[in-house]
């Protein structure tokens, strides 16, 4: 099985050290702060951010500081050379602005003007930050709030929250260029997500889309295009910690025997092996001679079409998304895939987008129904309270949402949260397993059977849901809610639940709400979302992904975010003092990245 998932490397960080490039005094006396201060950001960088794979992110710094246009030109050079896809300038002095700036068109770029009296760091910041603008190449900058003495190498809080934000989401723009999305299928029911937009995933993403028919499933399984000995390990696995739940769900006509569900179980694991190989080969196959096959699609996101034409004759793809979608499976920890149901691609693209920002699974479930305060007590006899107390949103899929959703991983205090695979334990694995039961598919919905995911989400743990749409005529727009899942009285959980779809996950979720029309009440979250689908991720994580839609020139057009924490390009503040109306002015007038 393969250990690396994608063609090339992580893209690195570089570090530009500018300086005052006159000679005989000046720039000798700044050689050692410079530096000091480029080694303080690679130091904070590398010791606090890891790319997908747990290793730390790697940081190049330029050979030497630059003060003049020639030394600019050797430090992009050793970039290309490099694979630079982020660069952060440093500087606690004057520098000539023009010579010494970033000039490459598709690197996502900062500069950190240092705060100090003696040398002009701030004054410089805000020149080069005016030539990046009038260039039309956006920069992030980045001035402390308090003035710190000379040669002190401390990283002040707020530098330091806009240091890391900025590089987090650089590097997720810098991973997804290049990458594919692959369709497994076409559109699903006539969702307008999975009627997939090449042109943007091109001009937005720097993304491939690629795409296979569903039948390449079955031509796989027919000529054992497969590892059969992973595929034995696999199904052991599945039998050993995927209950299976008792059938209440079918009527009698419509339940399957042992046998059928038993093979079951065999297509869809065989499926999972399938689908995972599709995105990023696998080289046992080239032993088995199938060596096209190997190679796979270089996918870091993936769709399923499933329905209907797949469910209404084959066992679901519950199974499969749900298992890939997770930190663990038969071959142990590890990390998870993006792998989007109905093959709704935009909401497959925001699950990446959080993931890329987090490093941990992300949740994919239907915005499903708002339920008021009244209404619950309507249909329970009982009233909400807690962070209930004003209603909330019954976020559930098919069973395709990751298991780590279940809650069952928990932070230093013991509360749940969803972490990177690498500091989930076994047990907590374990756990998440176990919390999950596995129902028979509801055969109205999927006549072919299967097996879909059923678990409750802890409540108490921080999340955010997003939503990508496209608008004709004004393209690609982002929503954010930051919120809560919650715990409900198990009594009025199970008739609310029931109410829906007994044997599908559930995650009870609160936004948080502000004095904005959008989040002034629950249910003006749930009217305003602009489709069935959003991607939920642990912890909130907004204001990262305002500044990653700003790299990719994106607006956002509903967030619950504060305002303080919203970070965008300097020049995004020429476009007019409300800031939602300037990130729509300055993403029309930048345009997409790659475009």
């Amino acid at each position: 099985m393969m250990t690396k998932r994608f063609q090339g490397q992580w893209p690195k960080i570089g570090i530009r050290p500018t300086i005052d490039g006159r000679m005989g005094g000046v720039r000798e006396s700044l050689e050692t702060q410079t530096m000091d201060m480029a080694k303080s950001v690679i130091a904070l960088l590398t010791s606090t951010l890891k790319y997908p794979d747990g290793t730390p992110v790697e940081c190049i710094v330029a050979d030497s500081t630059i003060g003049r246009v020639s030394e600019s030109a050797a430090c992009a050079e050793k970039f290309r050379k490099e694979g630079v896809g982020v660069t952060i300038t440093v500087t606690p002095c004057w520098c000539y602005g023009s010579e010494t700036m970033d000039m490459e068109p598709h690197t996502v770029k900062a500069v950190w003007g240092f705060n100090g009296t003696e040398r002009p760091g701030a004054v410089y910041l805000a020149a080069v930050l005016a030539g990046h603008a009038q260039k039309g190449l956006p920069a992030f900058g980045i001035y402390g709030r308090d003035v710190q003495d000379s040669g002190t190498q401390e990283i002040p809080e707020d530098v330091r929250t806009k240091l890391l934000r900025f590089a987090k989401a650089g590097l997720a723009v810098a991973t997804m260029r290049g990458k594919s999305y692959l369709s497994i299928g076409a559109v699903c029911m006539g969702i307008a997500g999975s009627i997939v937009n090449t042109d943007f995933f091109q001009d937005y993403l720097g993304m491939r889309c690629e795409g296979v028919d569903e039948v390449e499933i079955i031509r796989r399984m027919t000529e054992g295009i497969y590892d059969k000995e992973e595929y034995t390990k696999a199904l052991a696995w599945a039998k050993a910690n995927c209950k299976e739940g008792e059938d209440n769900i079918n009527r009698a006509d419509l339940k399957k025997d042992r046998a059928a569900k038993d093979k079951d179980w065999e297509f869809i694991v065989k499926m999972t092996l399938i689908v995972r190989d599709l995105m990023i080969g696998n080289p046992k196959l080239k032993e088995m001679g199938f060596g096209e096959e190997a190679l796979g699609h270089n996918a870091i996101a993936a769709g399923f079409q499933g329905q209907r034409q797949w469910t209404d004759f084959y066992a679901n793809g519950d199974f499969t998304e749900a298992i890939l979608n997770s930190s663990f499976d038969w071959t142990g920890i590890r990390a998870p895939y993006i792998l989007a149901t109905e093959n709704d691609a935009l909401n497959g693209t925001v699950m990446l987008f959080s993931y890329l920002l987090t490093n941990t699974a992300q949740i994919f479930a239907d915005v499903r129904t708002y339920w008021s305060p009244d209404a619950v007590e309507r249909v329970t006899g009982k009233k909400l309270d807690g962070l209930a107390a004003n209603g909330m949103i019954h976020l559930i899929n098919s069973g395709a949402a990751t298991l780590d959703g279940s809650g069952y991983q928990n932070d230093a205090d013991g509360k749940p949260t969803m972490k990177p695979f690498w500091d989930i334990s076994e047990q907590e694995a374990k756990a998440c397993l176990d919390a999950t039961t596995w129902m028979p598919a509801n055969r109205e919905y999927f006549r072919g059977g299967g097996f879909s995911s059923k678990f409750l989400t802890r409540g108490g743990m921080p999340c955010t849901m997003v939503r990508l749409n496209l608008i004709k005529g004004l393209g690609p727009v982002l929503q954010i809610a930051e919120g809560w899942t919650v715990d409900l009285d198990p009594a009025v959980h199970k008739i609310l639940d029931d109410r829906t779809d007994k044997g599908w996950p559930t995650t009870w979720f609160v936004p948080r709400l502000t004095n904005d029309p959008n989040f002034k009440d629950v249910y003006s979250v749930m009217n305003n979302w602009g489709a069935n689908h959003g991607s939920i991720s642990c912890g909130h994580i907004g204001a990262d992904l305002i500044t990653l839609a700003s790299m990719l020139r994106i607006p956002v057009c509903m967030h619950n975010v504060a305002d303080d924490d919203v970070y965008r390009p300097a020049a995004w503040t020429a476009f007019g003092m409300d800031k939602e109306s300037a990130d729509y002015r300055a993403c029309e007038t930048y345009g997409p990245i790659y475009k």
